[in-house]
């Protein structure tokens, strides 16, 4: 983990470089000046700008949204550019998302923001000369979860200062990163093989299967700034990113609205001193602001007129950006894009992870997961719960059903009424999967893992043998009993390759598990039910209670409709 002293170079904020722990209160910068405002050109130029884009942009400058057949076309020759790594490097791999009772399948991406180094204009525009060619950081983290019926979208945000385990990552090579013994910084988790670790470290501390990452750098973020044409952003009052030791992202703008582009929109994604309290939360605060605007943007103006243009702005976004292999071809990006474009955004919310600041010796100003409103916010991707509380939308309007799934009458999640699903145009990121068996042909391993993996409680004595036994008199004849143990918050079915998948379904279904519990995990051999702290005696686990319907306060939503959102201004950084 980068310290204090390189993460507090000048210009070494985040979403690259970081500024040093979330709690620490930045020096007060006196003086004061005039200062111009920078809104990269007038009106005229501006308004040619935003004709240039349909086909692509990005959430956070990151993921592309636009969409033009024409733009889809024209851009074929780009496949050969796209750059790929590998979108899981962990042990534990969830199988992707689930259709729901109507073949609707939801989609989770993560985006990433990496403030690598590593050339000429990433150096320039990240400073911190003493990281260049430096192993890069994890800086900006957020799932963006689509919605199965595509009505709705939550992204939730985790600030870079948060504290975790990481998990073991074993790169394409063979390089292994063993489990972290302690707690580790997140944005940490890039270092360990790719950002395959960065979704594995989400997806261990989550349990929310993640289909695709998007990754994308300092130059990246610029040109896509760029070719929206600017993004409107507000401040309440005058600001200048700037401490008397030269700290700061330098952005400088007077109170109101400003519309923003380029290195500008770099700086105010990058900005924390300057923004609320000068942590880490206020700049996510900011970047939350900065894509419900752009969002909005994309829809107002975005149009395809200058083709030559467009094809050397999604050639410049192209080479910044590292994809996962289901998104590896334009089509895919293409495909992407369409089912992103039917959430209109008043159903997007951006939310921040809920987080406590960590008590732990020499981790003041990291947080941790705030662990009740945290698991709150993750249960409710987990299980495709809309986090505006406003529920699900009508089908019709655009759902898709699961990959590979003809298209089929389906139901409104919230109305129960039948509507015909659309035929879907996501990328698949199914495994294929064997056929199932019959129960008395499934071996079975139950391991007892009653413990918890906080091991507060004492593991309860015999208990696999008992669950062993409720499986044989369910007709699976093969159940045994592990000797090993485990620890498991919630009861869970693992396997080992895609041929059991199916399997290890039947297992969970027949015990009333649903189907987020069943796993694809390198920890084991074959379907192993791990019976975990939720199931201590019975016949059955103990049902969760009710999922919320609504995200806590704590997550501090932002709707994509809020025109009013308005960043405060830390006391010392005004002009």
């Amino acid at each position: 983990m980068r310290g204090e002293g390189a993460n507090a170079q000048a210009a070494g904020e985040i979403s690259g470089g970081g500024a040093g722990a979330s709690g620490t209160v930045p020096p007060q910068r006196g003086g004061s000046g005039a200062g111009r405002q920078e809104t990269g050109g007038g009106p005229t130029r501006r308004q040619g700008r935003r004709r240039v884009l349909r086909w692509t942009a990005s959430v956070l400058s990151l993921l592309i949204l636009g969409t033009a057949a024409a733009g889809y076309l024209y851009y074929r020759h780009l496949n050969g550019s796209i750059q790929t790594d590998a979108l899981n490097l962990g042990e534990t791999k969830l199988g992707g998302s689930k259709p729901n009772a109507f073949g609707q399948t939801p989609l989770n991406i993560l985006l990433i923001g990496s403030d690598a180094r590593d050339d000429a204009a990433n150096q320039a525009l990240g400073g911190a000369t003493d990281t260049f060619d430096g192993p890069p950081l994890a800086d900006v983290q957020m799932l963006l979860h689509l919605s199965a019926d595509r009505s709705n979208m939550s992204v939730v945000s985790m600030p870079r200062d948060t504290m975790l385990m990481m998990p073991k990552c074993t790169e394409p090579g063979g390089k292994v990163h063993p489990a972290s013994k302690g707690l580790v910084q997140t944005n940490e988790s890039l270092q360990r093989g790719g950002p395959g670790c960065t979704v594995a470290t989400w997806q261990e501390l989550t349990k929310i299967p993640i289909d695709h990452f998007m990754m994308i750098d300092f130059k990246g973020v610029v040109s896509m700034a760029d070719a929206i044409g600017g993004v409107p952003v507000c401040v309440e009052e005058n600001v200048h990113s700037r401490t008397r030791d030269g700290k700061g992202s330098g952005l400088k703008l007077p109170k109101g609205t400003s519309v923003i582009q380029g290195e500008q929109a770099l700086q105010w994604l990058r900005t924390r001193y300057g923004f609320e309290d000068g942590t880490d939360i206020g700049r996510t605060h900011a970047q939350h602001q900065y894509m419900t605007s752009m969002s909005r943007e994309f829809r107002k103006n975005a149009k395809l007129t200058n083709p030559v243009k467009l094809n050397s702005l999604a050639q410049a976004a192209i080479e910044a950006m590292v994809v996962d292999p289901g998104l590896n071809k334009i089509d895919k990006l293409y495909d992407l894009s369409m089912e992103l474009k039917k959430v209109p955004p008043g159903r997007i919310t951006m939310t921040t992870m809920p987080w406590v600041y960590s008590t732990k010796p020499g981790l003041d100003g990291r947080v941790e997961p705030m662990a009740d409103e945290a698991e709150a916010v993750f249960r409710m991707v987990r299980e495709d719960i809309a986090l505006d509380g406003k529920g699900s939308g009508t089908p019709a309007e655009g759902a898709s059903p699961s990959p590979g799934t003809s298209a089929s009458t389906g139901a409104s999640a919230s109305t129960g009424t039948p509507t015909p699903a659309a035929p879907s145009t996501a990328p698949s990121t199914a495994p294929t999967t064997a056929p199932a068996t019959a129960p008395a042909k499934i071996a079975v391993t139950v391991r007892n893992a009653t413990s918890g993996k906080a091991g507060a409680e004492t593991r309860v004595k015999n208990r696999a043998n008992e669950v062993a036994s409720l499986l044989t008199g369910k007709g699976f004849t093969k159940a045994t009993a592990d000797t090993q143990t485990g620890a498991e918050d919630t009861t869970v079915v693992r396997y080992a390759t895609d041929a059991q998948a199916a399997d290890a379904g039947v297992v969970a279904t027949a015990l009333g598990l649903p189907a987020s519990s069943v796993q694809k995990s390198e920890e084991v051999s074959g379907i192993t039910l791990l019976v975990g702290k939720d199931w201590r005696t019975g016949n059955a686990p103990t049902p969760p209670p009710p999922a919320p319907t609504v995200a806590p306060t704590s997550a501090h939503a932002l709707n994509g409709d809020n025109e009013g959102a308005c960043m405060a201004i830390q006391p010392g950084f005004t002009w």
